[in-house]
């Protein structure tokens, strides 16, 4: 199961022939009923998982996580500098790249810059010259292929975000670093479901080379399926610390079961948020989780669910095809 949702999880951009102008799918053709009994099953699990954390067994969870993850908690920041050498490294050996595979650029001199980045993320003084590198090439990727189409990727700001308050050894408004990157992954992670559901043909020449991907399941249902998971997970990662540590593990386990299906590329594409999630699961912040918050679990899903379906297809709408194109019926 984890190896065909991971398999599923690999950008399909990067892979596979897109068009971000496309038509995508109409609602009434996403939110069917296997579509509401796969969202009812996941509020379900996530309530559960809630209501365990309140219990002995959710603080046992909790201690042995952070006797588990201590030195990888001590180590974040300098895993997250290391890998984020390791990545923009491999862009500069790569070439013709900004940020991300499917991002193809001419300017010989975005890979020297790429360089320069990683040379910056050796010393803490020099980490806000990375982040301001990244946010640049956010900015020109942006221009060159839409903000809609870089809507995928808010993750590089919160990795930007997160290099500057950690150089300055600052919050962002009572949020700390490692809070504001792990806000900016579960942002990215929502968004690139809705991508699952509005255009599933996308993966299509994936699912045809590699059937046993769907596990015997219709394409259709496969990719339902993979859309509810990853959204489920990535708003795992806003909740309670043992609900987010656990979503961030199984993440990171579904990103490097990708790797294994698809190879080099798809190991450097995601290593930025790979290392991101361990961080997120070796964090020992805690909370207190009452009643309250169980019960709130549908209603903020829910919520949510509604706000990115709505800004993607009426942000798509706006972009490329005005705003009565908006396929709701």
């Amino acid at each position: 199961m984890l190896l065909g949702i991971g398999s599923a999880s690999a950008h399909v951009k990067w892979f596979c022939a897109y068009d971000v102008a496309g038509q995508p799918r109409g609602l009434e053709q996403v939110l069917c009923a296997e579509f509401e009994w796969l969202v009812a099953l996941s509020v379900v699990c996530l309530m559960a998982g809630c209501m365990m954390e309140g219990t002995p067994l959710g603080t046992y969870l909790l201690n042995a996580l952070d006797r588990v993850t201590s030195r990888l908690r001590t180590d974040t920041p300098l895993l997250v500098r290391a890998t984020l050498g390791f990545f923009f490294v491999s862009l500069w050996n790569l070439g013709g790249i900004i940020l991300t595979p499917e991002l193809k650029t001419d300017l010989a001199w975005i890979p020297w810059l790429q360089l320069g980045i990683a040379t910056t993320l050796i010393w803490k003084r020099t980490l806000p010259l990375a982040a301001l590198g990244i946010v640049f090439l956010f900015g020109l990727a942006s221009w060159n292929y839409g903000a809609f189409h870089l809507a995928d990727y808010p993750v590089f700001l919160g990795i930007a975000a997160y290099l500057t308050l950690v150089s300055f050894d600052r919050t962002l408004f009572a949020l700390r670093p490692l809070d504001v990157v792990r806000l900016s992954a579960a942002v990215t992670l929502m968004w690139a479901s809705v991508e699952k559901w509005a255009y599933p043909h996308w993966t299509d020449p994936l699912l045809t080379a590699k059937p046993e991907m769907t596990m015997g399941f219709s394409n259709e249902l496969f990719m339902n399926a993979a859309g509810v998971i990853e959204f489920t997970l990535a708003f795992a990662l806003i909740w309670t610390p043992l609900v987010r540590r656990m979503s961030a593990i199984i993440l990171a386990a579904v990103f490097v079961s990708a790797v294994i299906q698809f190879g080099k590329v798809d190991a450097i594409g995601h290593s930025g948020i790979i290392v991101v999630l361990l961080g997120i699961a070796a964090d020992d912040a805690r909370v207190a989780v009452r009643a309250r918050t169980t019960m709130l679990v549908p209603a903020y899903y829910a919520a949510a669910l509604a706000c990115f379906l709505a800004l993607y297809y009426a942000g798509h709408a706006a972009l490329y095809g005005g705003l009565p194109a908006i396929p709701v019926t």
